[in-house]
C-alpha cells in the first residue's frame, strides 16, 4: 500500500482555494476527474471537526456508474487544514490537504491520500489532476470576475 501526493500551485489566494473545497456549489462544478460530474444536489459540507464530506461522482458517458465520496472531517483549520477519513474496502482512507501561502497571492496545496494498492495509485493521481485542471478554470473565472 502506498499514499498518493500530489503538490500543485494555484493562481488564488489561500482563501479562495480553500473555498472551492468546502463550498457545495464550487466543489459541484470542478471535483471528480475529467468525465465525470458531481450534481449539485448530491453534495453536502459540514466543515468542522467531526462534520462530513459527501457527493455523489457520476459518469457523464453512462449516468448507470457512479462513485460516492462519504468522508467524516478529523481535523479542520480554516483556510489551512482539511483532513479526513473514509471507509474504502478492507481500509480507512485518509485524505489531508495542506494550503499555503506562496508569492503573489498563489497557494500551494499538498494533497496526501491513501492507503492505495500500489496499481491504483497512478488512477487517483490521474484523477486529481483532471480535477484539479478544472479548477484552476473555475479559479480563473473567479478571478477574471473580481477584477
Amino acid at each position: 500500500m502506498t499514499d498518493l501526493v500530489i503538490t500543485r500551485i494555484f493562481d488564488a489566494p489561500r482563501e479562495v482555494v480553500y473555498r472551492a473545497f468546502v463550498d457545495p456549489d464550487q466543489l459541484a462544478r470542478w471535483f471528480g476527474p475529467v468525465g465525470w460530474s458531481v450534481p449539485r444536489d448530491s453534495v453536502s459540507v459540514d466543515a468542522r471537526t467531526g462534520g462530513h464530506y459527501r457527493c455523489t461522482m457520476v459518469s457523464d458517458e453512462d449516468p448507470a456508474l457512479r462513485s460516492g465520496v462519504n468522508a467524516t472531517f478529523t481535523e479542520v483549520v480554516e483556510n489551512e487544514l482539511l483532513v479526513g477519513e473514509e471507509p474504502f474496502g478492507e481500509v480507512v482512507m485518509r485524505m489531508r490537504l495542506e494550503f499555503y501561502d506562496e508569492e503573489g497571492g498563489r497557494t500551494r496545496l499538498v494533497l496526501t491520500q491513501g492507503p492505495y494498492p500500489p496499481e491504483v495509485e497512478p488512477q487517483a493521481r490521474e484523477g486529481w489532476s483532471t480535477s484539479f485542471t478544472k479548477l484552476d478554470k473555475i479559479l480563473a473565472r473567479s478571478a477574471a470576475a473580481g477584477a
